[in-house]
């Protein structure tokens, strides 16, 4: 599979952004989606997952109740709503996808994850 990030640039803190992340090449269903994030001189976390039915989504408590992860299988499509935006938000932002992952599970390691994007990056200004 073949993975497509983009919706990254630079906003205010306060505001929102939609990161997309297109996937082709393969049965998009087949995949639970993550997202992930890499600031400079640190380690790439854990932000959001989503599950293959769309029916589990998990967060790392950084971003509960600002972001939003959804999908449309349809369009082979995954999606990171991102509102209330802060400084410490700044980081390049990975779409990954966890190949026949139980329909209803989701992951938040780095390692369960088979493909990822290219990154987009997201600068956040105070």
């Amino acid at each position: 599979v073949q993975l497509q990030a983009s919706g990254g640039g630079l906003v205010q803190a306060g505001g929102s952004l939609r990161l997309s992340c297109a996937a082709s090449g393969t049965t998009f269903s087949s995949y639970a989606m993550g997202w992930f994030r890499q600031a400079p001189g640190k380690e790439r976390e854990f932000v959001a997952s989503i599950s293959r039915s769309s029916g589990v989504t998990s967060y790392a408590v950084s971003v509960k109740g600002r972001f939003t992860i959804s999908r449309d299988n349809a369009k082979n499509t995954a999606y990171l709503r991102m509102t209330s935006l802060k400084p410490e938000d700044t980081a390049v932002y990975y779409c990954a996808a966890d190949y026949l992952r139980a329909l209803y599970d989701v992951s938040p390691n780095v390692a369960e994850y088979n493909y990822w994007g290219q990154g987009t990056k997201v600068t956040v200004s105070s």
